[in-house]
């Protein structure tokens, strides 16, 4: 984005001037969309992360039948 200053313009109607060019334009809309943006997972890494998932539940359970930790799924949050 181009603005010129134009003759004996001051500098807060220059960027008044170039913030209205640039929310017209969706290039701020575009930059705060691109912001946050991430990457697709692989579908092994997918996979490697599911399954350790279900091994560390199936020792949280397994860790609660023998005592060693409390039952806290009944809590309210």
């Amino acid at each position: 984005m181009l603005v010129k200053r134009k003759e004996k313009e001051s500098i807060s109607s220059l960027l008044y001037r170039f913030t209205k060019k640039i929310k017209r334009s969706g290039i701020l809309r575009e930059a705060r969309k691109r912001r946050y943006a991430t990457r697709d997972i692989s579908r092994v890494k997918r996979k490697l992360s599911a399954i350790h998932r279900e091994e560390k539940k199936k020792e949280i359970q397994r860790d609660i039948k023998m005592g060693l930790v409390k039952d806290v799924r009944g809590r309210k949050r």
